[in-house]
């Protein structure tokens, strides 16, 4: 018998700001979050942007206004939770097919604390074509992991 192969990554940080601040970072300043050298356009990203509302965007602009939009934000329920596609192949293109994409829910949970736990979840990963495994690395530190470190370090300054 072989065993279930995961369709999902989750990777969480504890960041010392409260929820508000955490979630406000995220949807606000994206771009302080998302590498630039994640980067499918032909040129240099200029700026990320995050339209934080149901039926909004995720979509890098290059430093020539070229543009490529990676993700439709599908749910927002401000500060605790935003959901949206990743409209990315395993062939690290943009996904036309939107019934091969798969979801990021992230949620800002306060502890009570003043801190913020921030909980990603990539699911639904096997919605894509052959070659979706490849996408279980995103749990890495290189992939949402960094986003995470990356969020983390933007919202304490």
């Amino acid at each position: 018998m072989t065993a279930p192969t995961r369709t999902s990554v989750t990777v969480e940080v504890q960041i010392a700001v409260p929820v508000e601040h955490a979630f406000a970072v995220f949807t606000e300043n994206f771009d302080a979050v998302k590498p630039h050298d994640h980067n499918m356009l032909a040129v240099p990203i200029e700026r990320t942007e995050l339209q934080p509302w149901a039926g909004g965007t995720i979509r890098d602009i290059g430093i020539d206004g070229s543009v490529c939009t990676w993700a439709r934000v599908l749910e927002v329920d401000p500060p605790h939770r935003i959901l949206f596609t990743w409209d990315i192949s395993p062939e690290w293109k943009v996904e036309t097919d939107l019934a091969q994409t798969s979801e990021v829910e992230v949620r800002f949970a306060g502890d009570g604390s003043g801190s913020t736990l921030v909980t990603l979840e990539h699911r639904h990963l096997d919605r894509h074509r052959p070659g979706w495994e490849s996408f279980l690395r995103l749990e890495g530190d290189d992939g949402w992991g960094l986003y995470l470190t990356r969020l983390k370090q933007a919202a304490e300054r």
